[in-house]
């Protein structure tokens, strides 16, 4: 009588390989487009940074001149287009010293964000209000909302 032996297998078999690759299939489904929330919300944080200049400006100006500032030049500080960067197109100072940030196409086209300025009712220091002008408010950082 023959002896029989079997031979043992290795490696992985055609389902569980497909059930793996569907696995990561559902988990980049789920991860890519809270992935891309954050990007965009990295991006915005740029436009605050860059803004933050202006802020100083705007508060400078009211300090020394007891109004508001209404353009950047009054703010004493470059043209809005000057004030750019990697996903801003511009930073203008507007009516009421109110700072607006517009973003490109890596936020969303010609997004904007403003800041506000305001007096303190408890002894004039000077008090910023982030808003969502026409961006998406899950792009706005932690702070901003």
């Amino acid at each position: 009588m023959e002896k029989m032996t079997q031979q043992s297998q290795k490696g992985f078999t055609l389902i569980e390989l497909m059930i793996v690759v569907a696995i990561i299939g559902i988990l980049a489904a789920v991860a890519l487009p809270a992935y891309q929330d954050y990007t965009k919300r990295a991006h915005v944080t740029e436009g605050l940074g860059l803004a933050a200049g202006a802020k100083g400006a705007v508060t400078e100006y009211y300090v020394t001149e007891a109004k508001w500032p209404t353009t950047n030049a009054l703010a004493g500080i470059p043209t809005d287009t000057d004030i750019s960067g990697n996903s801003v197109e511009k930073v203008n100072v507007g009516a009421d010293g109110v700072i607006t940030v517009t973003f490109n196409e890596k936020v969303s086209t010609g997004a904007t964000l403003t800041l506000t300025p305001g007096i303190a009712s408890n002894g004039g220091s000077i008090t910023w209000t982030c808003a969502a002008g026409t961006i998406n408010p899950n792009y706005l950082p932690a702070n901003c909302r």
